[in-house]
């Protein structure tokens, strides 16, 4: 097989991706083996790829290739999330554009239209995720509004139903007036506001004087029904029983006192406000208040609010600002920053709104789902989540699982004619269920069901279940095979919305976890810090990138700084460093390849040797890099491959063993290299697919449909750590020479002599000899007189100099040299003659100061000896 002179990721990930395809090489079926699954966070149905999503899905990829390349059945799950909120509003602005409102349409027609916006941008992701090499199981493709996952999700909503789980009730809740829907608590951003504080005049009922009453939204007087003060604050103990007169509305309400008025913050008055503010309803329900709703669905006024009757929630506040002022009403204004919450949809401030919602009752279904976690069932990677997880466990409130949508699962409830309601699965099974219940004819088109759909996340929470069609078939063979799952890989922002809820989901519906470990990536922002989003245009394009440096140099790219759990500080740089390294890996192959093999040449001795270190080397990484797979320390598994590869197999192993020039290589450490490479191609494949499945063919011919993703690990040996070790010392040598070479300016083609004064592994004497081009290594009892040695441990190396060095020139070097030593050596003394240093500093920063002072006073003692020497033969 020809290899291209350069490396042309293009070429190479498109035939390579169409082979595996081909071949079926993704498919998982349930058989024998030990099963690896992994489920897909579903992204968005019309999504496109963000770098979040490249990351999140080369982590996946690369547990998932390294599972098959392990002996497991692996199966990752492909899928998309239909999305409702962020759906809904991409339909409703494409037919505002098309002049077509919502309103005007019918729920069929406009979900047709929904439909037809699926077809036809559904599915982009899936196909951006193969270009990075993602290897799911495509045929088991799923979609969380399709036949299988509907039909799911309808029969759990009627399943806690009937258990008592689920119920419905008039509550506050968050209403984002953009999506004209209620939304979780979990969906709401908080942010730093910049606004103000109104300090509004209430007139005391049947009395000259006000009280005054400080507020953040003063378009909110109109709902207010009470002013609320502390029995225990004497600056307003005078009030208590009286009656104010709320401004503008004139509306006459009581004086009511509670301990919940902070008498700390503002003028001790609390307008109470039932239907806008989750404390104040609170209050009114203790007090049985009426909560008079000011607002519409879209954010604007409503009739209660007389004259501002259709303005915007805003402009509204500042008109009223004025009218105050303008009637003497509004005593100041201050500057104030709060924490405003915002739809994590629409970015708008939502509106705490009473609204009749469906609810399930969480506190019975968290309890498994906490004990999980923290007795490590469940294992967060990394673990510090696990904290975070409990705390909101602990505090969990009822989910608001109803939205007020079009596009998603409408709620199996059917309304009767004369009051009431049944919970089915179908409007057939709706009907029968009500002639059982009713006194009275109907029909079955009386039968009218809800109009709101299910929260997005009611679909995705079963998503390990539904996607093996768990619910509808409890013990399918696939489910019964392939769940629980191993490992769920996602953002730690969706701890609450997901993970825990699938957790729950499945104690609830298979009694027992849905994964055993979750792996939490990090944000991906950019040099600044700054979270990577189109709408800072700070975010580049994952495609235009695999373009650019092709899937492995970005999947590569990506990992290299993206230790679990922590923000990925993104740089396209690192994108280049792992193109850099696919040219590396291909140009040392063809290197190899392109050697000239003789049968008859005998192995050199530094070939052999070669060889033993670099086998132990290997065994040693393999062994340290499942450690590392272990605990899920991906990025530090990938650098130490990285270093193997680049530093170690490039820059020591075929330097040593490479021929002269166009000289041949002995077969035996030809055949020793290719097996090396075989073993350093498959360690790499995770990372790397589509280099290393080409490299692979090329190493030799293969069989119609072989692959490398289906060969196993290399079993590794007990490395020789003695080797190891002494091959650390034998780098440290050649670096010496080499130094001294470069500082001399001695020439290459210069063969040198090394002497020596201590322990030596002389076994390495081939290499040294061959890599430093030298004559002869000696030991010897005392050093030649122009030698210039080096320490590397306890033992002495010099290097004899002869007439290869400008002797003057090297006395003013040396000399030179003894000064900064000397200085160098006083500073580290002055340090360790310090008794506090000695005594207050770390046992090991004092341990190297004192190192420092004998490296200092070795180089010393062998500068003199040296300018000494020079000087006697001068």
């Amino acid at each position: 097989m020809e290899l291209a002179s350069k490396y042309n990721p293009v070429e190479v990930e498109g035939k390579n991706y169409q082979f595996w395809l081909k071949h079926n090489l993704f498919k998982s079926i349930p058989d024998n083996r030990e099963p690896y699954t992994i489920i897909i966070p579903p992204p968005n149905v019309t999504g496109v790829l963000h770098m979040g999503h490249m990351l999140n899905n080369t982590i996946q990829d690369i547990l998932v290739r390294r599972a098959r390349m392990l002996g497991k059945n692996a199966c990752w799950v492909p899928g998309t999330d239909h999305a409702s909120i962020a759906t809904e509003a991409k339909v409703v602005s494409k037919l505002a554009s098309e002049g077509i409102l919502k309103k005007d349409i019918t729920r069929d027609k406009f979900l047709k239209h929904a439909w037809n916006w699926t077809h036809q941008y559904g599915g982009v992701i899936l196909e951006q995720l193969k270009k990075l090499g993602a290897s799911c199981d495509w045929d088991r493709t799923c979609f969380t509004m399709d036949e299988l996952r509907s039909k799911s999700v309808i029969k759990v909503f009627c399943d806690l139903y009937e258990k008592g789980l689920i119920y419905r009730g008039v509550r506050m809740v968050n209403w984002d007036p953009k999506a004209l829907t209620a939304i979780s608590d979990e969906e709401v951003i908080h942010k730093e506001v910049n606004g103000k504080l109104y300090y509004i005049k209430y007139k005391i009922e049947g009395e000259d004087g006000h009280i005054v009453v400080a507020t953040t939204r003063p378009e909110t007087i109109f709902g207010d029904v009470a002013v609320c003060i502390n029995p225990n604050d004497e600056k307003t103990a005078a009030l208590k029983g009286k009656k104010v007169i709320v401004p503008i509305i004139n509306r006459v309400v009581p004086i009511i006192e509670d301990d919940y008025v902070d008498v700390e913050f503002g003028t001790g008055f609390l307008k109470v406000t039932p239907a806008h503010d989750i404390n104040d309803y609170l209050l009114g329900e203790k007090y049985h208040l009426e909560a008079i709703d000011i607002l519409n669905d879209d954010g604007t006024l409503n009739a209660y609010t007389l004259q501002y009757e259709g303005m915007d929630r805003f402009d509204a506040r500042k008109q009223i600002e004025k009218d105050l002022s303008d009637a003497n009403l509004l005593e100041k204004t201050e500057p104030y920053t709060n924490k405003v919450g915002f739809s994590e949809r629409t970015d708008v401030p939502i509106e705490p709104k009473l609204s009749m919602q469906w609810f399930l009752k969480m506190q019975e279904l968290a309890k498994p789902a906490l004990k999980a976690v923290m007795d490590d069932t469940v294992r967060f990677h990394p673990a510090k989540f696990k904290n975070i997880y409990r705390y909101w466990i602990e505090n969990i409130k009822d989910w608001n699982i109803s939205r007020q949508l079009w596009w998603g699962h409408r709620i199996p409830v059917y309304y009767l004619p004369q009051g009431g309601f049944v919970v089915a699965q179908s409007k057939e099974e709706a009907y029968q269920k009500a002639l059982k219940i009713i006194d009275y004819s109907l029909s079955i088109d009386e039968l009218q069901q809800d109009e709101d759909c299910l929260d997005t996340w009611f679909s995705s929470w079963l998503w390990p279940v539904s996607v093996f069609d768990g619910i509808n078939n409890p013990n399918n063979e696939d489910i019964n095979y392939y769940y629980p799952t191993q490992v769920l890989v996602t953002a730690p922002e969706i701890i609450f919305f997901w993970v825990a809820r699938m957790i729950m989901a499945g104690y609830e519906y298979r009694k027992e976890a849905c994964f055993y470990d979750v792996y939490f990536t990090g944000i991906v922002r950019d040099k600044s810090g700054r979270k990577m989003s189109k709408s800072l245009g700070n975010s580049p394009d994952p495609v235009e990138l695999m373009d650019k440096y092709g899937a492995d140099g970005v999947r590569m790219g990506m990992l290299l700084t993206s230790p679990a759990g922590n923000d990925l500080p993104f740089d396209e740089s690192l994108c280049e460093q792992g193109r850099n390294f696919n040219n590396k890996i291909w140009n040392a192959f063809r290197l190899v390849k392109g050697w000239n093999v003789d049968n008859e040449t005998a192995q050199p001795v530094a070939s052999q040797v070669a060889i033993q270190w670099f086998n132990s080397l290997l065994n040693k990484t393999i062994i340290e890099t499942a450690d590392l797979f272990e605990k899920y320390r991906l990025s530090e598994a990938l650098m130490m491959l990285y270093k193997l590869f680049w530093d170690e197999f490039s820059s020591w192993y075929l330097e040593i063993i490479k021929p002269a020039y166009q000289q041949p290589v002995d077969q035996t450490t030809y055949l020793a290299t290719l097996h090396f490479f075989d073993s350093l191609l498959k360690i790499l494949h995770p990372f790397m697919p589509f280099i290393t499945e080409e490299l692979w063919q090329a190493l030799e011919p293969r069989k119609e449909g072989e692959s490398i993703m289906l060969q196993m690990i290399p079993q590794t040996e007990i490395p020789d750590n003695v080797v190891l070790d002494n091959f650390e010392k034998i780098k440290e040598i050649i670096t010496e020479i080499r130094s001294i070479r470069l500082q001399k300016n001695i020439p290459n083609k210069e063969r040198l002599n090394l002497q020596i004064k201590g322990e030596h592994p002389s076994e390495f004497n081939p290499v040294i000899i061959k890599l430093c081009n030298l004559n002869t290594i000696d030991r010897v009892q005392e050093n030649e007189d122009n030698a210039v040695s080096f320490l590397v441990g306890t033992t002495e190396y010099a290097v004899p100099l002869d007439n290869l060095i400008n002797v003057e020139d090297e006395i003013k070097k040396i000399e030179t040299e003894i000064i900064y030593y000397e200085q160098f050596l006083s500073t580290v003394l002055k340090k360790l003659s310090n008794e506090k240093f000695v005594a207050n500093a770390k046992p090991e920063v004092v341990t190297m100061e004192r190192k420092k002072q004998s490296d200092a006073e070795f180089k010393l003692k062998s500068l003199n000896e040296t300018l000494g020497k020079l000087k006697n033969n001068s």
